[in-house]
Order: structure tokens, then sequence, then C-alpha cells
């Protein structure tokens, strides 16, 4: 887990006191919300002696790593050095930066506390890798809150900070927030400065999860709650064009668009590793496709001429799979049928980028799917200049560095150069054909638990554009690519959803075979007309030109 991969979307801060807690496990507490969604873990006990906050820290850190989510100890160094976690987060009247700093070593998270705008700005010129502003309002878990900020006092910190600091600093607001209030937060908080967006990365919850009857589902609830917020902010400013309702010409053509792959059961060619062929196969039978593991090229001819679609999908890259790619491409662009590529961790290694430099070079693909890090990635390999810039990345993850404007801007970049359809997922995925680009904010935080997702979606992806006609190189097959595109990550993602939610997912393990029924019944309710589904996608236009 890299120091700057730390998402602070939805910051929980614990609670051990009998008011708050109860007689609750934290563990299971910490537990429930993980699984709900919460995105870092402020570990905080005023009281228990040292030995019992080390074994309870160690706990913690041990579930925490099972959902790759940052373990941070409020104020006590000692504490997170002897539990090994990812940091800590100190306090006006706790061990000043400085020292934490030297203790703790360059790679820890250390996150300050800021009431005014002096301790932001020294937190900041110090080097904080965030501030947890506040109080937002008046709470019950703190009461030596010096003062109380309101939504705007928080929004004046942040652009105040803006431009004068030593550097750039992420913020969480904490204190008194609630279900109720969190749109009211982040939107009061936000503002614009010379085109650039500012506002709280995140929210700091206690009490309203930490008290929570089910830790799980308010977790969930407040991740919600800030997408929605994200997604009302980007909106009002003109970022995201359009109405918060599906969108039309693509998303309005869906159920066709699934009917077809029932119908048609086209064939899901997908060269993939091991480690995901299995749950490839089941997720293209659950979508209504019919599953082929083939990865050897002398196969690709008879199978291109079944009427399918090719998944290429790097998770394994050797010199002999190179050239089974290869081929592969080459005989389904001599059959006119689509290819969908998923370059599986190519910022990672030179290997991976000289590998998918020659797949590039050796046809047309119709589709490009991948994280932020690999559609960077593949933008620097294909740009015209003499010296794109590269940044590694950690295998298979992405951390976001960009706003939803500029992967907007670089999707829709990238699908026009290449003339195919570039599907940038995350959070909210994007998906460009250079013309239109489109986001899709549905899925669910455990898609991130299980491996091979991603690369299912890819399954997904070549089902439905095989089955709906589409691939072919020209601006009507990139529109009609497009909208099957479209159309399959909203079923995936919005089966995903419907997954979760079941009474019987405890977990990523209950949650496979949840996923597979819920695309199987989007599907069949689909084609018997049921389309309530689409009524659940959340897609919109973005304006490209607000990321360039």
């Amino acid at each position: 887990m890299g120091k700057h991969a730390f998402d602070l979307s939805l910051y929980l801060v614990t609670d051990s006191t009998p008011e708050i807690l109860g007689n609750k496990n934290i563990c299971h507490v910490v537990e429930a919300a993980l699984k709900g969604g919460v995105t870092i873990v402020q570990y905080r006990d005023k009281t228990s002696d040292t030995g019992e906050l080390v074994r309870v820290g160690r706990e913690l850190h041990k579930i925490c790593r099972r959902f790759k989510v940052p373990l941070l100890i409020n104020d006590r160094v000692d504490v997170a050095l002897a539990v090994g976690c990812e940091g800590v987060h100190i306090g006006q009247d706790d061990m000043d930066y400085v020292t934490a700093r030297k203790l703790l070593g360059p790679d820890a998270i250390i996150g300050v506390s800021a009431g005014t705008l002096e301790e932001a700005t020294v937190a900041c010129d110090q080097g904080a890798d965030y501030l947890g502003i506040g109080a937002i309002y008046s709470t019950a878990t703190k009461t030596n809150t010096k003062r109380i900020l309101g939504p705007e006092g928080v929004g004046e910190v942040l652009r105040s900070l803006h431009g004068r600091t030593a550097h750039d600093v992420r913020a969480v607001g904490i204190g008194g927030v609630k279900l109720s209030n969190v749109g009211a937060i982040l939107r009061g908080s936000a503002s614009e400065i010379e085109g650039s967006k500012i506002g709280l990365d995140g929210i700091a919850i206690v009490s309203a999860i930490m008290a929570a009857s089910d830790p799980e589902h308010a977790a969930g609830d407040f991740l919600s709650a800030i997408k929605q917020a994200r997604v009302d902010i980007f909106r009002a400013s003109g970022q995201l064009a359009g109405t918060y309702v599906p969108d039309e010409e693509f998303v309005g053509i869906a159920p066709e668009v699934l009917k077809a792959v029932k119908q048609a059961k086209p064939i899901s060619h997908n060269m993939t590793n091991l480690v995901v062929q299995n749950f490839a196969a089941n997720v293209a039978l659950a979508v209504g496709a019919s599953p082929i593991m083939a990865n050897y090229g002398e196969e690709a001819a008879d199978l291109a001429k079944l009427g399918g679609a090719l998944v290429i999908n790097m998770g394994t890259v050797t010199p002999e799979g190179l050239k089974n790619y290869k081929q592969a491409l080459q005989a389904y662009n001599a059959a006119g049928r689509p290819v969908v590529l998923d370059p599986v961790g190519v910022g990672a290694t030179s290997v991976r980028r000289a590998a998918a430099t020659e797949i590039l070079a050796s046809g047309h693909v119709t589709v490009i799917k991948g994280n932020e890090g690999e559609i960077r990635a593949i933008d620097n390999l294909t740009s015209s200049s003499s010296s794109p810039s590269m940044e590694q990345q950690r295998g298979v993850d992405s951390s976001s560095t960009l706003s939803i404007q500029q992967k907007a801007a670089l999707v829709a970049r990238l699908a026009a150069r290449l003339h195919t359809v570039v599907i940038l997922t995350g959070a909210i995925d994007l998906i460009s054909n250079g013309s239109h680009t489109i986001a899709i904010e549905n899925g669910h935080p455990i898609l991130g638990e299980v491996t091979g997702t991603g690369c299912v979606l890819g399954t997904t992806v070549s089902a439905v554009i095989a089955a709906f006609g589409a691939g072919e190189d020209s601006e009507e097959g990139r529109r009609k690519t497009m909208a099957a595109v479209v159309a399959g990550v909203a079923y995936f993602n919005v089966a995903a959803e419907r997954a979760a939610e079941d009474v019987t997912v405890k977990g990523p393990g209950s949650f496979v075979p949840a996923f597979l029924d819920s695309l199987a019944r989007v599907r069949d309710e689909n084609a018997r007309g049921e389309t309530e589904w689409v009524g659940a996608v959340r897609a919109y236009r973005v304006d490209v030109s607000k990321g360039q």
C-alpha cells in the first residue's frame, strides 16, 4: 500500500467509550464498516493502557490489511510503531509533526488536526499528508474543540490554503457529521479557483458508524451520500453536462443490447490468466454468452468465424503469450470481429509496456479497458510526444491522481487517437469513443475485494459488443460500440449493487455467487421486458473541455 495511494473519502474514527461502542466488539464494528465502504481507519482510544492499545491495534491492522485500507493510530506514535500500521493522526496538543516524522520515517501517513487557518498552514508547510479540519459542528464525542467552523468556514480555510502553502494537501472534515448533513458539508465547503476544484477529499465519521446497529449499512449509506454530493458539485459547476438521470441516447437502448446477448449467445473468446479463467467463464454464462478459454493463437482463425468477440487480458505476459495475442488479434481483425484489450498492469514494468506497444501495433482493438494507471500508461505509449511521461504503476492497482474532468479528457483523447472505445474504471467509470464521453457512477466497493472483477468486466463487454453487431472501425461503428459498452458496464455495476445488498452476502466470498446470480437475474428480467434495472443506472454526459 503506497503512502500516496490512500483514499480519504469515508474516514472512520473509532470510539471505544461505552456511550458510543456499547458492548460491541470494536474489531467486529470496524470490519463491518469496511465491508460497507470505509476507505481509511483511525484507531482512537484515549483511556486504555499501552498494552491494550497495541493488542487491539494489531487486530485492527490485520482486518484493515484484508481490505487494503490504511490504519492510523490517534496520537500515539509509539503504538503505531509497535503495531506496524501505516501511520498516525496527531492533534494540536499531541506530539509535533516534525518529531513524529523523524520517528515514523518518510513512508508513514501523518495527518494533522487543524481548527484554524494558521494551524492548517503550519501543518501543510511542515509536510502533513492530510488535514483533519473541524469541528464542522459541535459533537458529543469531542468536547474540547476551540471553534465551530461550519461548512463555509471549512471552505474558507481550503480556499485560503490554495497556492500559499509549500505543497497541496488533502483534507477531511470532522465534527458532528451525520448522514443528513453530508451533502451540505461537501457542497458548502466546495468552490472553484482559476479552474481548480477546491473542496474536502472526504468526511470523517465517528458515532454515526461506531454506534450504529448495522455499521456496514451505515457506512454504505455514507459512501452513497458522498458520491451523490460529488456528482451534485460537478453538475453545479458545469463539469457534468445533462441531468442526474440515465443518458437517453446510450443508456436508453441498454435493454435492447441485453436482449441481443440473450438471443445470440455470442462466443466470448478469452485469452486470460489462469487465476480468473473460471470466474470469467461463469460470468460469460451468467450474462448469456458462450465462453471459450483458449490462449493458443493457432485456434483464433477458426474461433473468429463463430461470430463472437476476443478478450486479450495481459494478466500474464510471456514471449509465447505475446505471440499468441498478436496472432489472435490479427485473426479477429481479418474476420471483422471485435476485440477487447485489458492491459493489466501495463505501467508496472518495461516488459508489459513493450508488450502492449507490440499488441497495439499488430492490429486494431475495438475496446481498451483499464484503471487510471493503465489507461494513462497506454496514453503515454501511444502519444506522439518524443518523450512521454511514464509513471510507475503498482501492479494492477491504480491510485487516482486525476479529477473526473481530467480523466474524461484522457479517455476522450485516447479514444479519438486510436479510433476505439476506452473504458477507465474506478469509483466512477468513464467511457468514451472520442466524440461522446459518459460517466457511470454505479458499482460497489466490494468489487475491489474480489480478484478478477476487472477482468470479468472485459468478458461482459465482449459479450455485448459481439451480440450488438459492434466493432466496425468507422464513426458509426464506434458509436454503436459505445452504446453496447455503456449498456454492458451499467448492467455489470447495477448487478453488483443488487448482489451486495443480498442478505446472503457476508463478504467477498459470498459475494461472488450472489453476483453471478444477480447478473443472470437481471438478464432474464430484461428478456421478459422487466427493465426496472435501467432506472437504477446513474449515467451522465461529461464535458471533456473542463479537463483540458
